[in-house]
């Protein structure tokens, strides 16, 4: 069976980067190593790996990586602490809930 993993690291200039790969360590490498020019993180190396996930189902890990990258930071650094409260509040209506910070 085949292990994909999504996973969010931390960039030198402060700014996340959300992945998906079926080789964890070699992409963190690639990453590190600044294997493509193009690639967003490529000046902002060094990079830090801070949350990850395993998933069987690509198709699943594919849509959880499109769905965590349309989060805002702050909803982000909730799932990275594992602070479930924070998460669920940060996924509320803007409107009825007011806009959370990082301070929050």
């Amino acid at each position: 069976m085949k292990i994909y993993f999504v996973y969010i690291i931390k960039c030198s200039d402060d700014s996340y980067y959300t992945g998906f790969t079926n080789n964890l360590d070699r992409r963190m490498i690639e990453h590190n190593e600044g294997k493509n020019k193009d690639s967003y993180t490529f000046d902002k190396r060094p990079i830090e790996l801070v949350w990850f996930e395993t998933f069987n189902d690509v198709l699943n890990a594919i849509a959880i990586e499109k769905q965590i990258k349309g989060w805002t930071r702050v909803k982000k650094e909730a799932l990275i602490k594992e602070d479930w409260d924070k998460l669920v509040l940060c996924s509320k209506n803007y409107t009825q809930f007011g806009k959370w910070s990082s301070t929050d």
